[in-house]
């Protein structure tokens, strides 16, 4: 069995399968790890990983060029509720719509959209780039273990936008960039960071051994 990490010509494809192979290696998980553009390998796998750096309508794009990508994580993730987790864009990319430049649809698995950061403090730079604690707001699997709040971990952000869910029942987990910030959704079978496990070190990959046990 394998963890299908799909390439669409986006997303920092090299430091995820790295991250996702030294997880499985420390977790002695017996997942392969294949980074994959088939939409038969993602209908083969045991757990699916959307990676997604740059822009909302252009990653959407990027996956809609490859024949049958779509349908197939239509088909895997939300009718099979195969583990599935969305990283950065990727994460986004679940949401109903993207507003970066102008109205993109999402997935529509996870109700609310994507807008761009408006932090309350003008002196904060937009990309918001860097280490951040986060903030859980309820428990989840993907977090045990894991050391959260103002003296936790840190993971490493870079984005402009966020998904701004429709309502709390799907958020994981905040940081604060002049206000709260989205870092982590969940619901079901679906995951979601907008910081990159792949660069945040001990919580990263703590966060993908997780995901790679995890039986939602």
């Amino acid at each position: 069995m394998h963890v299908a990490i799909i390439d669409y010509g986006s997303g920092n494809l090299h430091s995820a399968a790295k991250a996702f192979e030294r997880a499985a290696r420390e977790g002695a998980s017996t997942l392969a790890v294949k980074v994959t553009s088939r939409p038969e390998e993602v209908r083969g796998a045991e757990r699916i990983v959307l990676p997604g750096v740059g822009a909302f309508a252009d990653c959407r794009q990027g996956l809609a060029r490859i024949p049958g990508m779509i349908e197939a994580l239509e088909e895997e993730v939300r009718q099979r509720g195969k583990p599935f987790f969305g990283i950065c864009v990727g994460l986004q990319l679940m949401a109903e719509r993207g507003l970066e430049h102008g109205m993109t649809p999402g997935f529509g698995w996870i109700g609310g959209e994507v807008r761009a950061i408006a932090p309350n403090d003008a002196s904060l730079k937009i990309p918001h780039m860097g280490w951040n604690t986060l903030a859980l707001q309820r428990k989840h699997a993907l977090f045990e273990g894991i050391a959260t709040g103002e003296t936790g971990l840190n993971a490493y952000f870079v984005h402009s936008y966020q998904l701004v869910p429709s309502g709390r029942d799907t958020l994981v987990a905040t940081t604060d960039y002049g206000g709260p910030i989205t870092a982590f959704v969940a619901h079901d079978n679906l995951a979601g960071s907008q910081f990159h496990p792949e660069k945040s070190q001990t919580l990263g990959l703590a966060l993908i051994a997780n995901f790679l046990k995890w039986k939602p």
